[in-house]
This record gives structure tokens, C-alpha cells and sequence, in this order.
């Protein structure tokens, strides 16, 4: 046998190495849960050791406590699932003195999704979580209607999207994750908006504003009518537009949507996304994050490549 050849056969042999450095935050492999999909960690360790994931992005918090939008607020459709919660959640003060002591138990990075409707509420939220313990990231929620400009959201309008994460931004010391909206003309533009503003980190995408009816009793299924599309039917959608962003920005990605298997995930990080996060997918398979990372790295030990890093936007090569 060439020692070539042996070689190659040693690579194969080898651990690829799942380390993913983020900007200033480093995980041990790059599958992480997307917020809103993984409650606040209790739900899932009964399934497996939430240690093994490369971090846990929990539920949106709100300054105050939100009991959420009225049922019916969740309905399937094909390929996918729309939602409109309304970001429940139990508030800061409650995230901070009890959901925060458990997740610190886990070998694991903890981010923390911050959303709010007024500028002024991501200020308090940044300030007060910089000081707590154990949070590793926070992801701004950009998606929410901000009351003080009628309504629209932060994440669509480039110039509000510039405004509250350059307020946000002087507020923590913790690596700063933008979630961004896919529901713009062109993603690129609150993409470099964001990372002009001072955001470590993007995330994308969030969910796709869509409906659904009832035909018999004619009638929306939702009680808002709309809510977010999420599931492999975006797929196609948030792989095109993290293809765009990572050719426009120069700060790292987090790719989701649709993601289910590891080849779902090795799509978004050819693209150009460093990490990856599993949503709708933790509702039918809760162990799926696993299955995910044990494809990743399968795949990379199958072509000889010794660390994920190496494919990081491959395709754009």
C-alpha cells in the first residue's frame, strides 16, 4: 500500500474535529436548538444529555411575563407547522431565578433570546442579563412590531433594525446574535444593517408570515389569522438566503429552517453558516439534534476532512 493511500485511510480513521468558533463564542460541535422550538432545556434532558448539543438557544424573554396570543394559535400544514404564540414566556425576573440555575447543571453554552417590542426593553434586558451567570450569547428577536413606529418590525426596516442594535449593542459585553426576518425585499441589506450596528453574530432565518384557512368552516385556523411558517417546506428559502447573507457580511452565521437530518445541515454550512440550529424538527424527534451531529460528523469522517471548519461555505468556493 502507497503511503498515500495510507494516509488517506488514517484521515478516514481519524475524529473530525466539530469545534465551531462563532466570533468570540466557541462550541464543541456546531448543532445548536432554535429558540422557541426548545423551551427552556427541562422539557428535553429526560430524551438525552442536553451536554452533547453545541448550545442551547432557549425561549424568548420579555421584560415582563406574556401569557401569549389566544388559541387557537398552532396548526400543521404540508412540509411544516404555523405558529403564533406569542411569545409566552414567564418574564426576566423568573427567567433569571429559575429557569437560569438549571441550565447552568449542562457542559453546554446557554443562549438567550431577548425580543421586545419597544427599544427601551432590549436595553433593560441586555443590562440586567450581562450580569448573570452562565449565559453565553443573546439573540436579539428583531421580529416583534415595535410600538413606538406603528407597529412594523425592527427587522424589516434597515434604519430601526441600525437603531435598536446599536442600542443594544454598548449594554452587554456578551457576543451579540441578530435573528434576522426573512420577510424583507432583500435580506442582504438588514443583514449588513445589523452587522454595521455591531452584531457579532446573524441568525437566519426566523420564521415566513403565512395563513391557513379552514374551507369548511371558513374561517382562519389561527385566532390572529397569521403566524409564522417553519418546517422543511423553508428550507430551499433559508438555505438560498444564508447563501446571500454569508456572501455579504463578513461576521458569522447560524443557518435554520427545516432542518432535519444531517444533511439538512451540511446544506446551510456549504452555503456559508458556520452553525447550525433544529427547530420544528425537536417536536416530532426530540433526540434529532443528536442524529444531526452524529451525520455531520459521519459525513466528514466518510470524505476525509479533518474539521468541519473546512466545508464552512464550501459551494461559494
Amino acid at each position: 500500500m502507497s503511503s498515500s493511500a495510507a494516509g488517506n485511510i488514517s484521515n478516514k480513521a481519524a475524529r473530525p474535529d466539530l469545534t465551531t468558533r462563532l466570533g468570540p463564542l466557541v462550541l464543541k460541535n456546531p448543532v445548536m436548538t432554535a429558540s422557541g422550538t426548545f423551551g427552556f432545556g427541562a422539557e428535553w434532558a429526560d430524551f438525552f444529555d442536553l451536554s452533547r448539543l453545541g448550545a442551547i438557544m432557549v425561549k424568548a424573554v420579555t421584560v415582563k411575563p406574556r401569557r401569549g396570543n389566544p388559541m387557537p394559535r398552532m396548526c400543521e400544514t404540508p412540509a411544516g407547522t404555523l405558529n403564533s404564540i406569542g411569545l409566552q414566556n414567564p418574564g426576566l425576573d423568573a427567567f433569571v431565578a429559575e429557569k437560569m440555575p438549571y441550565l447552568m447543571q449542562f457542559d453546554c453554552p446557554v443562549i438567550v433570546n431577548i425580543a421586545a417590542d419597544k427599544r427601551q426593553d432590549f436595553i433593560v434586558l441586555a443590562e440586567r442579563l450581562n450580569e448573570v451567570p452562565g449565559i453565553a450569547a443573546l439573540e436579539m428577536n428583531v421580529s416583534c412590531p415595535n410600538q413606538e413606529h406603528g407597529g412594523i418590525e425592527f427587522g424589516v426596516d434597515p434604519k430601526l433594525l441600525d437603531e435598536v442594535v446599536s442600542s443594544v449593542r454598548p449594554r452587554t459585553s456578551l457576543p451579540l446574535i441578530v435573528k434576522l426576518s426573512p420577510n424583507v425585499t432583500d435580506i442582504t441589506v438588514t443583514a449588513r444593517a445589523a452587522e454595521s450596528a455591531g452584531a457579532d453574530i446573524l441568525s437566519l432565518t426566523n420564521t415566513f408570515i403565512g395563513t391557513s384557512i379552514d374551507v369548511k368552516k371558513r374561517k382562519f385556523k389561527l385566532a390572529l389569522g397569521r403566524g409564522g411558517l417553519s418546517g422543511p417546506c423553508i428550507r430551499p428559502l433559508a438555505v438560498y438566503m444564508t447563501h446571500r447573507v454569508a456572501s455579504a457580511v463578513t461576521i458569522p452565521l447560524i443557518g435554520m429552517g427545516g432542518i432535519c437530518t444531517a444533511d439538512d445541515a451540511l446544506e446551510f454550512i456549504l452555503a456559508g453558516a458556520t452553525a447550525v440550529a433544529t427547530g420544528t424538527i425537536n417536536f416530532v424527534n426530540p433526540d434529532a439534534p443528536l442524529r444531526v451531529i452524529e451525520g455531520i460528523e459521519n459525513y466528514l469522517r466518510d470524505q476525509g476532512i479533518g474539521a468541519v471548519s473546512e466545508i464552512v461555505g464550501a459551494v461559494r468556493r
